[in-house]
């Protein structure tokens, strides 16, 4: 349908090469879901090189783009903020991790907050009052729960499964008001409250901490990001040639993403890996909490307007990961509805482009294990189920992954096991729960690297004109990142009256794809 001109001669052309080359480069290997088999990044052909992957490992650079002041001012307020419940409310909202919080309907039955516990918080306001109106929040992180716990250094690391109940007070905050580290309720683990001492208090909010990094970590950041945008990328090359319209259209959504998960197999899930020896959640508890979290993965959960509604998170204030990712979502979608609708006519192209059906019943089977459960499709019928599927692909390499990206300082591991009894924290005992100061220092050089820019980094709406030609096409391109540039200046304007800035999704600060 699409093999014209110089296309179909590139194409007929590759013959044996993408046979034995390029289907030998491209193969599957089985983790928690499938990925490439190559164990090296040299290996790639050259045109995944030129595509997909870092130029020159060795003489890549990289460079903290931050601004200084910005910077600066982001490490001086979380210095002055780290202990208010606000700024912990906050964190869940527009922090690394925004994906765990939902609208609590009903406290789950092994979390037994009553009443009075709650009461000072509340400002004498009832609790199951407060339900209804929609002003309590959960976190729950039970995927957490009987996971092995890493040894670092010779040394038993421990990990939380908290549950945690947040206000959204009168004035807009966002606060916890009750917090218990261990899923199932008993003596031995009991409900923490800002009514507690200080450090009680402050270190069961430092095991949430923890527990997010994990759920952050593993499962939104390396499962949903990298090793989905994997498959993506591994399916596009595999089956879509590169006069293929949805070819054009993804693969400078894949630069250097086959390059950077092999490297990540290597420095940091490996045996020696930073993660594996520096993560209480590394070692033998990581495969067990990627199988958890692979089973919890669903389509609708990727879609941001479907997992927002879920969530029960419409209208929650001061969310600017929701404001902002909706809106970008909406921006690809109109973008991808466009040019599918230049090379689509009508719902039988879909249906009979045997490529195109090739390439997603390859994303079932390989990046979501053939799971109908799943949601995701086996196969396009409608155009609208394309753009849809597309839009995700899009928005998961690119927003998604910057939201999750941006910047990675956090706490990595608790050398003490959560407390059991309340009354027994002082300062000294929580500076004894953190790592060691080797951990430490291994682990903030791995995430801070991981959130800085390439030299060549591309924003998000930047690389299509590399492969396409035709005036409509390129059209489209140049409107929409007119689009996306007006969107930037929204989005500076509204951070000036903000005391915290939310840059994480401004479209200059999200990369075309996931690159590092």
């Amino acid at each position: 349908l699409f093999h014209q001109g110089l296309g179909v001669q590139v194409h007929s052309s590759r013959g044996v090469s993408w046979s034995t080359g390029f289907q030998n480069s491209f193969a599957y290997c089985k983790t928690v879901t499938f990925c490439s088999s190559q164990s090296t990044p040299e290996v790639y052909p050259l045109v995944c090189i030129l595509h997909v992957c870092l130029c020159s490992c060795e003489s890549s650079q990289f460079h903290f783009t931050h601004d200084l002041h910005e910077h600066h001012f982001f490490l001086e307020y979380v210095e002055k903020n780290w202990k208010e419940d606000t700024f912990f409310g906050y964190q869940l909202l527009n922090g690394l991790n925004p994906m765990m919080i939902h609208r609590c309907s009903k406290l789950p039955e092994n979390f037994p907050v009553t009443e009075d516990m709650v009461k000072a918080s509340l400002f004498g306001k009832n609790l199951e009052a407060e339900i209804q109106k929609g002003n309590i929040f959960l976190v729950d992180y039970k995927r957490l729960h009987g996971v092995t716990a890493n040894v670092i250094h010779g040394k038993q690391h421990f990990l939380a499964a908290p549950l945690c109940l947040l206000y959204m007070t009168p004035e807009d905050k966002l606060i916890p008001i009750a917090i218990q580290l261990k899923q199932d309720p008993g003596e031995d683990n009991p409900i923490f409250l800002p009514t507690d001492s200080e450090y009680d208090w402050l270190l069961a909010k430092i095991f949430v901490r923890n527990a997010d990094f994990a759920e952050h970590e593993l499962n939104f950041h390396l499962l949903r990001t990298h090793l989905l945008a994997e498959v993506f990328a591994m399916s596009t090359l595999r089956n879509l040639p590169m006069v293929h319209p949805i070819y054009k259209l993804l693969i400078s959504h894949f630069r250097y993403t086959l390059q950077i998960n092999t490297l990540a197999r290597q420095a940091l899930i490996s045996k020696n890996g930073v993660i594996t020896k520096n993560a209480s959640v590394g070692g033998p508890g990581m495969m067990e909490f990627l199988k958890k979290a692979v089973a919890s993965l669903t389509y609708s959960s990727l879609c941001m307007p479907e997992d927002i509604i879920a969530r029960g998170l419409e209208s929650i204030p001061n969310f600017f990961y929701r404001e902002d990712g909706l809106k970008l979502w909406d921006i690809v979608h109109r973008f991808v509805q466009k040019v599918i609708g230049h090379y689509y006519t009508c719902d039988s192209d879909v249906q009979e482009d045997y490529e195109l059906q090739n390439w997603i019943k390859e994303i079932f089977f390989h990046g979501f294990l053939a799971e109908t459960g799943t949601g995701i499709p086996q196969s396009f019928s409608l155009m609208t189920e394309l753009v849809k599927f597309l839009t995700m692909v899009i928005f998961t390499v690119s927003v998604q992954h910057a939201a999750f990206a941006g910047f990675l300082f956090n706490y990595i591991g608790k050398s003490k096991p959560p407390p059991t009894t309340k009354g027994q924290c002082t300062e000294s005992t929580m500076l004894k729960t953190f790592p060691d100061i080797n951990t430490t220092v291994n682990g903030m050089a791995a995430v801070y690297l991981l959130s800085t820019q390439s030299t060549d980094y591309v924003a998000l709406g930047n690389g299509y004109q590399d492969h396409f030609s035709e005036r409509t096409p390129l059209e489209l391109i140049h409107k929409n990142q007119d689009v996306m540039k007006k969107y930037n200046f929204e989005i500076q304007g509204r951070n000036v009256s903000l005391p915290l800035s939310y840059t994480y999704l401004n479209p200059n600060n999200v990369e075309n794809s996931v690159a590092l």
